[in-house]
């Protein structure tokens, strides 16, 4: 996944702004992504990769499922949904 790519498909955030808000912010709990413009907050998809990004000391560095696998794998999570 490249910085311009989505991360929350949900409400349109790229990786890149969400690296930025950890870098500028440095989060101590997850659930404080979710001041960068809502991220995690909609369907949940991101949750874990939002986690892994702040769990990093360089979050840049984080290797993420290339954009066509990442959306696919959503969808499939969103058909699943309870």
């Amino acid at each position: 996944m490249d910085d311009d790519d989505e991360l929350c498909l949900c409400f349109h955030i790229a990786k890149r702004k969400v690296v930025q808000y950890i870098r500028v912010n440095k989060p101590t709990v997850a659930s404080q992504l979710s001041e960068c413009y809502g991220a995690g907050t909609g369907c949940g998809w991101c949750r874990p990769f939002l986690k892994r990004l702040m769990e990093e000391a360089d979050p840049e560095a984080v290797e993420l499922p290339d954009p066509t696998t990442y959306a696919a794998n959503r969808c499939e999570y969103r058909e699943n949904l309870p």
